[in-house]
């Protein structure tokens, strides 16, 4: 019996975190207002609380326009549709992000190329993106991950360089701000998640904002069976899909929009006196701090193991040592998209990785992305927002096991155990 939990010592917490989503009587009392209303769905187009919500979340952002729909995978690609992405097109994706990031890329018979990481951030490395642009190139897609911005500076420059289109994936970046500016504000769109895991959620949900009304009609168009927008300035006709969000999700958001800012203050002092506790360990690093991000979206605080440094114990090892001491993190949280059991990508299924080409694309096995490699399956390790809404003594908990770990390596090596199995597989493939 050793002292880590995982090899039959005493669990370090017993204590569940906060839980997440939380709820309060606002929620409720929006989800009975919507049930006396009787306007359940997003048809007629758009819903009172639908439209009060998207107001409200456009001026936090500092955009003109915002759109609710139904998932943030749709808010991708309704984005990507109303900035003109036609068959063919090539699309500009980071390598290590979730796959619902490059989905509606190739959804909409377009093509993603893959671009590294930043080592420093995890987000799209704008260095190396004008080497992958062709004269097929027509938008950059960054995604701003875990806490930190894709260099916008950089990527605006490129992309008015090379007349591209930008759209930032902001699932990660309810609230944050770049030099004053909301995330989704800089480029031509933005697309916000609301999934169960997000800092504002109603389970299943999304947004589109943008300063472009021309673009936002095209988008209410395409969520909303291709009707006229609610403008129609431009009187765009478009074959379009249902994917409006219904009233009872839109409901749900109000309440966590207002809570949005108390809790990114509390994460965020939670998450600095976490630094404060992890100073002098080697075998941990952070990522870089940008002073252009001028407000912090702190939605899943991500460390990196540096196995080297840590008696080359691999990294699932370490981070199942954690989960068995009661702290739940993840190592394998993303990989690299074209290495996902989730990305099974038959060109078959998508012509334009055939067209004008000898060979068939095969975005599996075409690319190599060092850091992204690194990132995914030796180095970060993600911790959920909500383990920083609580106590400071929650925090600690955290440090205490990070600590108790690492002083107690040696109990690792060679283990046999099935968290450290679950953590050398990506999510969608690990035993419940």
């Amino acid at each position: 019996m050793g002292k880590l939990a995982i090899t039959g010592g005493e669990r370090l917490r017993h204590e569940s975190f906060t839980a997440w989503p939380m709820s309060t009587k606002e929620e409720t009392a929006a989800l009975e207002d919507v049930l006396a209303s009787t306007k359940w769905g997003g048809q007629p187009f758009p819903g009172r609380h639908a439209t009060l919500f998207a107001k409200k979340f456009a001026e936090l952002h500092t955009v003109k326009h915002a759109q609710c729909v139904n998932t943030g995978t749709v808010a991708i690609q309704a984005s990507l549709k109303a900035i003109g992405i036609r068959p063919g097109d090539e699309v500009i994706v980071p390598a290590y992000t979730w796959e619902g990031t490059v989905g509606p890329v190739l959804l909409i018979n377009a093509v993603p190329v893959f671009v590294d990481v930043d080592p420093e951030t995890y987000c799209l490395d704008a260095k190396l993106i004008e080497q992958a642009i062709t004269p097929k190139t027509k938008a950059i897609l960054p995604v701003h991950l875990g806490m930190r911005f894709a260099d916008m500076d950089e990527i605006l420059r490129i992309a008015q360089k090379h007349n591209l289109k930008v759209i930032e994936d902001c699932a990660h970046a309810h609230g944050g701000m770049w030099k004053g500016k909301g995330a989704g504000s800089m480029g031509d769109m933005g697309a916000f998640s609301f999934q169960s895991s997000k800092l504002i959620t109603c389970g299943e949900g999304g947004a589109v904002v943008s300063n472009n009304l021309e673009y936002m009609e095209l988008v209410q168009s395409y969520i909303n069976a291709g009707r006229a927008s609610l403008t129609d300035q431009y009187h765009h006709r478009i074959i379009g899909f249902n994917y409006r969000l219904g009233e009872f999700q839109a409901a749900v958001l109000g309440p966590q929009l207002d809570r949005l800012p108390q809790q990114a203050a509390l994460r965020e002092k939670n998450m600095k006196h976490f630094e404060s506790r992890l100073q002098n360990t080697p075998e941990i690093g952070l990522l870089k701090a940008d002073p252009r991000i001028t407000r912090l979206a702190p939605y899943g605080y991500v460390l990196k193991y540096f196995a080297a440094t840590a008696k080359d114990i691999p990294r699932a090892a370490f981070v199942a040592a954690l989960q068995l001491e009661g702290i739940p993190c993840d190592g394998l949280f993303y990989e690299p998209v074209y290495k996902s059991s989730l990305f099974p990508v038959d060109s078959a299924d998508f012509p334009a990785l055939s067209w004008g080409r000898g060979k068939a694309l095969d975005l599996r096995t075409m690319y190599s992305c060092p850091e992204a490699d690194k990132a995914a399956y030796h180095e970060a390790i993600w911790f959920p927002n909500q383990h920083f809404l609580g106590s400071s003594q929650d925090v600690d908990a955290i440090a205490d096991a990070i600590h108790k770990v690492l002083a107690n390596l040696e109990e690792l090596r060679g283990l046999d155990h099935k968290a450290i199995r679950n953590q050398k597989l990506g999510r969608a493939d690990r035993e419940s």
